[in-house]
């Protein structure tokens, strides 16, 4: 499946650039970076192609069967399939070497099948050889040949890297905050989603209006796909998860052919990938078009708690604020409605410090965004010493503090709450599961929502689908 450059080859370019500065400062050396491989599905027919995320975030190429190699003096060099005029009649259009230069912008570019040698030429007294250590099957067996290689040369002065080196950190950390080019594209896979969500729930209230029966979750599965691919997005950027009732207490599951029914909740995780990046977005419904006071009463209770969450989602703040003030949010809730007995977990602060919420809360309030739903970078701040704090499971932990938030910086916030029946539980909220996620843009001065266009208040949800 073909799938759009994010960037122009000249923002491409800039970012090689960056990355060569960076190989630079570490002490030079040449990074060697591979694309995705094809999958085979079953007998001749292979899974929808996607690329590897670092390779197309520095070249906006593509196609299968690629390579990079980039030095720290920033020459870049792709290695390709040849053009084949018989081969292109059957798989589509390639770019080629002679034209991979001109149109990606890279320095130059060779047949995919000098690699070994291009590679171990390149690779000659150089201080280090960068790649991403264990994300590709065999990457490492080829590296070891290319060394190997060289050092049959030793006697005539030439040497291997002496040092492999990870490359996926330096990779991570540039993709972590994204610049304009990127946050432009995710604007509008978050719209896209956005508009397949509100979609979603219109249907379902046109299919219970008329009194119909239940509705399968493949259905409603089936409008999320057509909206997204009908607005140029390539793929959803993951396995869609539309659960009815108490299937949306199970946290990944899987659009199946349950049914909807009038009075239950549907709970949609599901977002498209634009051009190489994701959306992620979570909304629950009344079947029906209308909460009951129990639906409600937890509805609320989770979008408070995202509320808390959003305003501390801010520049200076720790990537895990936000996580927090939703967990206290949700605890004193739960003491609130009763799903927590105080007689025997105490006042908020006790909920917290026991994890006692994790019966009905049990996941984080968010993660990094952008080419992967699940994105790279490190969620611990790199340059501060380990201190206590809490484990999230009732205990305690010595590791470094959550990194600082910074504009530009991805995430989703999500919290949820999820009730299964269980003695002490008040039956009234039984199977009842509720998740509202959102995605957010790290700003000067707090964060945007670029996924709001599908509403999250209930009285606009149930507005939207009575109209």
């Amino acid at each position: 499946m073909k799938r759009g450059a994010a960037a122009s080859p000249e923002v491409c370019a800039l970012r090689r650039t960056r990355l060569a500065e960076q190989l630079a400062r570490h002490g030079g050396g040449v990074a060697v970076l591979p694309t995705a491989p094809e999958r085979p599905r079953s007998g001749d027919s292979d899974h929808p192609y996607r690329h590897d995320s670092h390779f197309h975030y520095l070249t906006g190429f593509d196609e299968p069967q690629a390579w990079l190699l980039l030095d720290a003096s920033g020459r870049s060099t792709l290695l390709c399939r040849e053009k084949n005029t018989e081969r292109e009649i059957w798989d589509g259009h390639r770019v080629g070497p002679e034209a991979a230069p001109a149109t990606l912008g890279v320095h130059d570019a060779h047949p995919v099948e000098a690699l070994d040698k291009l590679a171990a030429e390149r690779l000659a007294n150089a201080s280090a050889v960068w790649f991403p250590f264990g994300l590709h099957d065999g990457l490492q067996a080829r590296v070891d040949g290319w060394l190997a290689e060289l050092r049959t040369r030793e006697r005539s002065g030439v040497q291997p890297p002496a040092m492999q080196r990870d490359l996926s950190p330096l990779l991570s950390e540039m993709r972590l905050v994204k610049d304009e080019s990127e946050l432009g594209t995710m604007r509008r896979a978050a719209r896209i989603s956005a508009g397949a969500h509100a979609r979603a729930m219109r249907y379902c209230a046109e299919h219970f209006r008329g009194g119909s029966a239940g509705l399968p979750e493949y259905r409603i599965e089936a409008e999320l796909l057509h909206e997204f691919r009908r607005h140029g997005a390539q793929a959803p950027a993951y396995g869609s998860i539309v659960a009815a009732g108490a299937n949306a207490c199970v946290l990944h599951y899987a659009a199946g052919d349950a049914e909807l029914r009038p009075g239950e909740l549907c709970l949609i995780d599901a977002g498209c990938e634009l051009d190489g990046y994701a959306s992620d977005i979570t909304r629950t419904f009344p079947a029906d078009g209308r909460f009951s006071a129990a639906q409600r009463e937890l509805y609320e209770l989770v979008l408070a708690a995202q509320q808390a969450a959003v305003a501390a989602t801010r520049p200076g703040a720790r990537k895990q604020d936000a996580h927090w003030a939703a967990v206290r949010v949700l605890s004193q809730g739960m003491l609130d409605c009763g799903l927590l007995d105080r007689r025997k977990v105490g006042d908020v602060d006790a909920v917290i410090d026991s994890a006692a919420y994790r019966a009905f809360y049990m996941h984080g309030t968010g993660h990094w965004l952008g080419r992967d739903v699940h994105d790279v970078g490190d969620y611990l701040a790199a340059d501060e010493d380990p201190v206590e704090q809490p484990d999230g499971l009732g205990g305690r932990v010595v590791k470094r503090p959550s990194r600082v938030l910074q504009p530009g910086m991805v995430v989703t916030i999500e919290p949820g709450l999820y009730v299964r029946p269980a003695e002490g539980v008040p039956e009234r909220y039984w199977n009842i599961g509720i998740r509202i996620e959102d995605d957010a843009v790290v700003t000067a001065s707090g964060c945007e929502l670029i996924s709001r266009d599908v509403p999250v208040d209930a009285r606009e949800i149930e507005a939207l689908m009575r109209a």
